[in-house]
């Protein structure tokens, strides 16, 4: 199993980014597939998740509204759409494979929320 992580950086206040998470060694569309991040000093989080066929989807109440996750199955990618990003949102974050459960993980994307 090898997740990939792209995306992410430093961002000002407002701002968007996105994270992509490119799956392989397993098949992906079988898979719900979540992102957490870690901030300094902080236990890594739930940022939000999806299930394989994309139906549910659940996030963290610190970012509904402003992030939203996706998935293309045909590619074996997972995305988070990251809008109106705030300096809390500054942390590493992570790919993992599941929905409740954390297979395996990315390697982590550090997003800096900064003026």
């Amino acid at each position: 199993v090898q997740l990939v992580q792209s995306g992410g950086g430093l961002v000002q206040p407002g701002g968007s980014l996105r994270l992509s998470c490119g799956a392989s060694g397993f098949t992906f569309s079988s898979y719900g597939m979540s992102w957490y991040r870690q901030a300094p000093g902080k236990e890594r989080e739930l940022v939000a998740r999806i299930s394989s066929t994309g139906k549910n989807i659940n996030y963290a109440d610190s970012v509904k509204g402003r992030f939203t996750i996706s998935r293309d199955n045909a590619k074996s990618t997972v995305y988070l759409q990251m809008n109106s990003l705030k300096p809390e949102d500054t942390a590493v974050y992570y790919c993992s494979q599941g929905w409740a459960e954390r297979f395996a993980w990315g390697q982590g994307t550090q997003v800096t929320v900064s003026s």
